[in-house]
C-alpha cells in the first residue's frame, strides 16, 4: 500500500515533582485513522539559569500514554475513593544518558485512532519552600514529537458482497476494512475459493479500529474448513480491519475471496442486505478513501477480473437486541452535566428482559471529568421476593447475554463495569474518572437469588432510581482537597489538589493526614507568635514613634488573621478575602523593615518632613513603592531586599555623615553596639536565615513561627531610643532699623513660645 508520513510536535513545558494530578504535564495528541505506527520520540533537557543545566541532578521523568482520556495515574501508591473503576495505562521512565539531556522512544504499532494524552512528571521532592529568585533553579524540560505512518487507500469491504483477490509471490499480506453500523450483533468474516501450492496457507486476521496485531482475533485457514472468522457484539459505529497474510516461508501466487457478513439484531428474521439505497440507512461515512470506494448507493464494486458477487446472508435464530432508551443531556457547567432519563428518573427492570440506556459523552470535552452512576433500589416494589438487579456499563456497544441468568459483564473481547443492588444493599455507586468518550451502554436485569444462584425471576418487575451525571472531580474532592479546573493548550481538565496530609485521586487516603489537634497546634503558633509584637509596639509608643507602633500593629493584626485564613485544613478562620489578608501582611512585614530601618537612620526633620503637619516623604515613598512591588511580583526575592538594602543604604549615608561631621563613630557609645545593634542584628539574620534556607512544607507551621519571634525581637533590639531635645540654643543674629539695635527675645524668634507673651529684652540706642 501507499504510506504517508505525518510530524507532530508540542512546546517544551517545565515539569513539576508530583504531588497531584494537578501537577503533571499533560498533552495531547491525534492519531489519524488507518495508522500502522506511531512513534514518540521523548526529549528532556535541562536549563539553570537560561543556559544548560549541566551540574542539576539526575531526576528520573515518568510519562504516561493512554487512547481516549487522559491517564488515571497513581505514583504514589494511595488508596482511591470507593466504588471508584480505575481504568489503565501504558508507563514509561525516562533515565539520563547525557550531562543535559537524555531522548526515549515509544512506539506503538497499529495504535487506535483519534485522541491520544501524554502525562509526565518528576518524582516528589522533599517539599523545600524556596525564596523566589535567591538562586537559579534547575529546570526540566520535557518535549514530546509524534511521527505517525499511515496507510492510504484501503480497500472497503462491503457486507454481501466477495472480492476476489490474487496474492503476488513478493506480496506477505492483503489489508481490508469494513464498517459496522449500530445493531451489529456479529460480524462474520470469510474466506472462499482459496487456491495455492500448499492448500490454503492463510491467516486470516480481525481487528476493531486500528489494523490487526499479531495477538488479534485470527484464524488459521490450513486448518479450518471453511474459514470462518465470527465475531460476536462488535463494537458499533466503528471500523472493522481484516488481514489476510500468508503462512512463512510460503512461495508462490495464492488467489481467494473474502466475504464479509452483519447481522442486524434489531431485525433477527432478516440480514444486512448487499446494498442499501444510501449510506446513511447504515450510518456509515459518506467518504471512505479507499481506491475503489462507493457510497451504498452506487453499484456494487466488481472483482479484480470484471465479475460481481453476492451471497446470501441468514441471521442465527433467536438473536435480537432490546430497545435502546436515550438519555437528555442537560449540561450546568463546565463538567458539569446531568443526563436525564426519559420518563424517569425511577426505571422498571422486567423479569423477561433487561433495560439497555445510553450515555453519549462528547469528544473532548467531557473526557476531562467523572463520570458518576447511583443506582438505587425500591425495596417496596419486590413484593418480598430476593430480587438482586446487575447494571453493566459498557464502552461502544450493550453487553447484554442470551444467558438471563449470566451475571457476568464481559466477553472474550469486552470487558464492562459490573455493579449491583438487592435488599441488604439497596445503594451501589460507580465512578469512572477521566472516560473515554463516545456512547456508554447501560444495561439492567434483574434475577432472582435461589439456592443454587441466580435465575430469571417470574412476575416481578424491580424498580430503581437511577442517576447519571457528569463532575470535575470525585465528590469535590471532600472536606479536605480543592478542585482545579486545567487546562492544556485548547482542552480542559480537572483534577483535585489535596491539603492537611490527605491524599489520593479524591483527598480520601488520610495515612499521612494531619490530625484535628495538630492542626489546632499549628494554627495557634502561626498566629499567637505574632504577639511577640506587642514589645515593639510598647517600646515604639514609649519612644514617641508612632508611625513606627502604627505600622507594627499593623502587621500583627494582618499577620495573624492571614495564618489564619491560609491553614490547610479545617481550622481555618477569615474575616476577608484570602487576596486581601495576604497583601496586607506582606505589604505590613516590609513596610515593618522599611520603618525600622528609617529610624535607626535618625534623618533631620528637614529631610523627613516635607512641611509641618506633613507626613514624612519617605515613609510614603517606600508605601507606595513597596505597592506596587507586591502587585508586581508577592513572591518575589527582590520585594524583600531591595527595599531594604535601600533603607540600610539610607541609615549608611546618615550615619557616615554624623561620623564625618562630630569626627567619632556613631553611635557613639559601646553599649549601643554591644546589647542592641549587634544583637539585633544576629536576630534578623538568624530569621532571614531560617526563612530562606531551611523552611520546608513539613516544618513550615514552627519554623515560620520562630521567624515571627526573631523578626519581632530583633525590631525591640533595633529600634533607636527616644531621641533628646537639645536645650542650647544658637545666637540669632541682630536685626538693625532706623539707628536702633532690636533686642528680640530668641525664644519668640524660633517659634517656642506664644508671641503674646513674649516680652523685649532691651531696645538700646545705637
Amino acid at each position: 500500500g501507499l504510506f504517508v508520513t505525518d510530524y507532530f510536535t508540542r512546546t517544551p513545558r517545565k515539569l513539576s515533582p508530583f504531588r497531584s494530578f494537578a501537577s503533571i504535564e499533560l498533552f495531547h495528541f491525534h492519531i489519524p485513522e488507518d495508522t500502522v505506527i506511531a512513534v514518540w520520540n521523548l526529549i528532556t533537557f535541562k536549563e539553570q539559569g537560561g543556559t544548560f543545566g549541566d551540574q542539576c541532578p539526575d531526576r528520573s521523568i515518568t510519562v504516561y500514554f493512554r487512547s481516549g482520556a487522559p491517564s488515571v495515574i497513581n505514583p504514589l501508591h494511595t488508596h482511591f475513593p470507593r466504588d471508584t473503576a480505575v481504568p489503565g495505562s501504558f508507563e514509561l521512565t525516562l533515565t539520563w544518558t547525557l550531562p543535559n539531556r537524555t531522548t526515549g522512544v515509544f512506539n506503538v504499532t497499529s495504535p487506535l485512532p483519534g485522541d491520544w494524552f501524554l502525562a509526565a512528571h518528576l518524582p516528589k521532592d522533599e517539599g523545600k519552600i524556596s525564596v523566589k529568585g535567591l538562586y537559579e533553579e534547575c529546570q526540566y524540560l520535557f518535549q514530546p514529537q509524534l511521527i505517525v505512518q499511515r496507510l492510504v487507500n484501503i480497500a472497503v469491504l462491503y457486507p454481501g458482497h466477495v472480492i476476489e483477490q490474487s496474492m503476488a509471490p513478493h506480496n506477505r499480506s492483503c489489508l481490508y476494512k469494513v464498517f459496522v453500523p449500530s445493531y451489529t450483533s456479529q460480524v462474520l468474516v470469510e474466506v472462499l475459493r482459496c487456491r495455492g501450492a500448499e492448500g490454503c496457507p492463510l491467516w486470516l486476521r480481525v481487528r476493531a479500529k486500528a489494523p490487526p496485531l499479531h495477538n488479534s482475533t485470527a484464524l488459521d485457514c490450513r486448518e479450518h474448513a471453511p474459514c470462518q472468522l465470527v465475531l460476536d457484539l462488535p463494537f458499533w459505529q466503528h471500523w472493522y480491519y481484516v488481514l489476510v497474510e500468508k503462512h512463512p516461508g510460503v512461495l508462490g501466487t495464492v488467489s481467494f475471496q473474502v466475504t464479509v457478513q452483519l447481522t442486524d439484531c434489531s431485525r433477527p428474521s432478516l440480514a444486512r442486505p448487499p446494498f442499501l439505497p444510501s449510506s446513511a440507512s447504515m450510518n456509515m461515512p459518506h467518504s471512505f478513501g479507499s481506491a475503489g470506494g462507493l457510497a451504498l448507493g452506487d453499484s456494487l464494486p466488481t472483482s479484480p477480473n470484471g465479475t460481481k458477487h453476492l451471497v446470501s446472508i441468514t441471521s442465527p435464530s433467536g438473536e435480537r437486541c432490546w430497545p435502546i432508551r436515550p438519555t437528555l443531556r442537560n449540561e450546568l457547567d463546565t463538567f458539569s452535566v446531568h443526563f436525564y432519563i426519559f420518563f424517569g428518573p425511577n426505571v422498571s427492570v422486567p423479569p423477561d428482559r433487561p433495560a439497555v440506556f445510553v450515555i453519549n459523552l462528547l469528544p473532548v470535552l467531557d473526557s476531562g471529568g467523572v463520570l458518576n452512576l447511583e443506582l438505587q433500589l425500591n425495596v417496596s416494589s419486590l413484593c418480598g421476593e430476593n430480587v438482586t438487579v446487575f447494571g453493566c456499563l459498557n464502552h461502544e456497544v450493550p453487553l447484554t447475554s442470551g444467558d438471563n441468568a449470566s451475571v457476568t459483564c464481559e466477553t472474550e473481547h469486552l470487558a464492562g463495569f459490573l455493579f449491583s443492588v438487592n435488599t441488604t444493599a439497596s445503594l451501589s455507586r460507580l465512578r469512572i474518572p477521566y472516560p473515554q468518550t463516545g456512547s456508554w451502554y447501560l444495561s439492567l436485569r434483574s434475577l432472582c437469588a435461589t439456592h443454587h444462584g441466580f435465575e430469571p425471576c417470574t412476575n416481578v418487575t424491580a424498580e430503581v432510581y437511577l442517576r447519571a451525571y457528569l463532575s470535575p472531580c470525585i465528590n469535590d474532592c471532600g472536606m479536605y482537597g480543592q478542585c482545579k479546573l486545567l487546562r492544556t493548550n485548547n482542552y480542559l481538565y480537572a483534577a483535585c489538589e489535596c491539603k492537611a496530609g490527605w491524599n489520593g485521586w479524591g483527598c480520601t487516603d488520610n495515612a499521612e493526614a494531619f490530625s484535628y489537634g495538630f492542626q489546632l497546634l499549628s494554627t495557634l503558633l502561626l498566629c499567637l507568635s505574632n504577639v511577640m509584637f506587642v514589645p515593639p509596639v510598647a517600646i515604639a509608643v514609649r519612644s514617641h514613634y508612632l508611625l513606627e507602633a502604627a505600622v507594627y500593629i499593623f502587621t500583627m493584626f494582618f499577620s495573624t488573621f492571614y495564618h489564619a485564613c491560609d491553614q490547610p485544613g479545617i481550622v481555618v478562620f477569615c474575616i476577608m478575602e484570602y487576596d486581601v489578608l495576604q497583601f496586607c501582611d506582606f505589604l505590613g512585614s516590609l513596610m515593618s523593615v522599611w520603618v525600622t530601618v528609617i529610624a535607626m537612620a535618625r534623618l533631620q526633620p528637614v529631610v523627613k518632613q516635607a512641611s509641618a503637619g506633613r507626613g514624612r516623604v519617605l515613609y510614603l515613598l517606600g508605601a507606595m513603592l513597596l505597592s506596587m512591588a507586591l502587585q508586581m511580583d508577592r513572591h518575589g526575592l527582590w520585594n524583600l531586599l531591595g527595599p531594604s538594602l535601600f533603607a540600610l543604604g539610607i541609615m549608611a549615608v546618615a550615619w557616615t555623615a554624623r561620623t564625618i561631621r562630630r569626627r567619632h563613630c556613631y553611635p557613639p557609645t559601646w553599649k549601643r553596639w554591644a546589647f542592641y545593634l549587634c544583637p539585633g542584628a544576629m536576630i534578623a539574620a538568624a530569621a532571614v536565615l531560617l526563612y530562606a534556607f531551611v523552611e520546608t512544607e513539613e516544618n513550615y507551621f514552627y519554623i515560620h513561627s520562630i521567624w515571627h519571634l526573631l523578626i519581632a525581637g530583633s525590631v525591640g533590639f533595633l529600634l533607636p531610643p527616644r531621641a533628646k531635645p537639645s536645650r542650647r540654643l544658637g545666637p540669632l543674629p541682630r536685626r538693625k532699623g532706623c539707628g536702633y539695635q532690636l533686642c528680640v527675645n530668641e525664644q519668640e524668634e524660633l517659634g517656642l513660645v506664644d508671641p503674646a507673651v513674649a516680652s523685649i529684652n532691651s531696645i538700646c540706642t545705637s
